[in-house]
């Protein structure tokens, strides 16, 4: 029989502070500090704040505005938002949207980015709660814009 040659991999591992806190009522899931460095990353720590993550009746386009000269900004920040979804199924719908521009991304749809990203600055602290007792009852999230894809 041979002998077990172990091997190890080094990878590296981020502090992202308490996202998952548990207490004896559940567990409490944020992204709060992910949120922050998307923020710090994009310059937007001190922006203006929005009440929601796109405005109402926006209409985004395959070819109204100007091409992104850099358009790996844009898929890489979108990328960022995907992630967020575990977390915040608010901005689901509209990162779904964003995230149909990749092909060719303009400066409409990095606008429309950057107010999601105004959104979080104001919502950073939300999250999911789970909480320990649970009725079982199904819930479901509906996107009642489904029709304007």
């Amino acid at each position: 029989m041979l002998p077990l040659r172990e091997t190890y991999t080094p990878f590296a591992i981020k502090d992202l502070g308490k996202e998952i806190v548990r207490s004896h009522q559940g567990t409490f899931v944020n992204q709060k500090k992910y949120i922050l460095n998307i923020l710090k990353d994009t310059g937007m720590t001190e922006a203006k704040t929005a009440p929601f993550p796109l405005p109402e009746g926006l209409h985004l386009s395959l070819e109204v505005g100007e091409v992104l000269s850099d358009p790996s900004s844009y898929r890489r920040l979108v990328e960022r938002l995907l992630y967020l979804n575990f977390t915040r199924p608010n901005i689901s719908y509209s990162v779904q949207h964003l995230r149909q521009f990749f092909q060719q991304p303009r400066q409409p749809h990095y606008q429309a980015t950057l107010r999601v990203l105004r959104y979080l600055r104001r919502t950073y602290n939300k999250g999911l709660f789970h909480s320990k007792v649970s009725n079982l009852q199904l819930q479901a999230y509906n996107d009642v814009d489904w029709g304007t894809c």
